[in-house]
């Protein structure tokens, strides 16, 4: 009896010292998060500081929500919305905004809903692709514009395809960047072994509650991993870009907002395979150091896109617009100015 005694007491001691630890570990998150959350502002307005350009920052409403926008450029140019991806803000197109709006453009610039400073709808469902193409359209139009140039990357990308293939009235061109079209993904992901190993995170982020914990106790640590050690040009990646795209994940629900994404595209594969042919002119940038996207996702597109131009980045990872921004924008500016 005296061993099981000490057995349960040791026992006992193991879990309440577990408890206690995992306690100090979430507090610690949490004060984490809250040290960069309330920054949010300052560091918004160094961000826009950088951007070596005349631009400001907007609150726009779109269905029901309000969308922290980055505005730049003349009132009268054509406009181009640049859509960022996971885990990601409207800071991801830094290296885009002055040239584009040196082109002569009107850049509008979203956090999409979800992230950074937009609002954040509880609720999966608010997070499915007709939802956050709905937003676009919105956005579009709160600027008295029938179309604009749509550019995405990520899942800014996925937006930015659903949008080209069920609201094609809005959408003069379409630019994509490391974003498989939903055809071609629905394909590898059933039969290509490589992207299914690479597609591991997408099952990992429908668990509830854990990837937010281990995603968000450190979001410095996290948006180090997310953009420097998973780029192949690590430089492409400041600490003030750090601290700028940590900020972004450490805003309050953020993450949960984020991953939410992920979730009602894997409740909800409907509009993923609601398939139609895209008949405006696009062009997909696409790094071929892609740690999660294989270069297969590219072929076959023929069918689903009539007017399409591929151009491949060696030597790059996943980041292409922060880690290429030379070749990225000379590309998009040379496809714009194209007829």
């Amino acid at each position: 009896m005296s061993r099981i005694r000490n057995l349960l007491v040791s026992l006992g001691f193991i879990a309440g010292a577990s408890a206690a630890l995992t306690a100090l570990w979430i507090r610690q998150g949490r004060a984490n998060r809250a040290a960069l959350a309330s920054n949010a502002e300052e560091m918004m307005w160094q961000a826009l500081r950088q951007l070596n350009v005349a631009a400001e920052a907007r609150t726009i409403a779109v269905n029901g929500l309000e969308l922290h926008t980055i505005v730049a450029g003349p009132l009268d140019g054509p406009l181009a919305v640049l859509l960022h991806g996971f885990p990601e803000c409207w800071y991801t197109w830094r290296k885009q905004i002055k040239p584009l709006v040196e082109a002569g453009y009107r850049v509008v610039v979203p956090d999409q809903r979800g992230y950074n400073l937009s609002d954040r709808p509880r609720g999966i469902h608010h997070y499915r692709l007709p939802a956050l193409s709905a937003d676009v359209v919105e956005l579009i139009r709160a600027f008295e514009r029938e179309k604009a140039i749509v550019v995405g990357h990520d899942g800014g990308g996925m937006v930015a395809w659903h949008l080209a293939m069920h609201h094609p009235e809005v959408v003069e061109k379409l630019i994509v960047m490391n974003a498989p079209h939903p055809a071609t993904y629905l394909r590898e992901i059933r039969s290509n072994p490589a992207q299914q190993r690479k597609s591991w995170y997408v099952g990992f982020f429908q668990l509830p509650i854990v990837p937010e914990a281990l995603l968000g106790h450190d979001p410095i640590e996290s948006a180090r991993r997310f953009f420097r050690q998973g780029a192949v040009n690590q430089e492409a990646f400041s600490s003030f870009d750090i601290h700028a795209m940590a900020s972004a994940l450490a805003q309050p629900g953020a993450l949960t907002g984020m991953l939410n994404w992920y979730r009602a595209a894997a409740r909800d594969r409907s509009a993923l395979e609601s398939l139609r042919p895209i008949d405006r002119p696009a062009l997909l940038i696409w790094a071929e150091d892609n740690v999660a996207l294989g270069r297969s996702l590219t072929y076959g597109l023929e069918p689903w896109i009539s007017n399409l131009k591929i151009h491949y980045i060696p030597r790059c990872g996943h980041w292409v617009q922060n880690e290429a921004p030379d070749e990225v924008n000379a590309q998009l500016l040379e496809f714009l100015k194209s007829s």
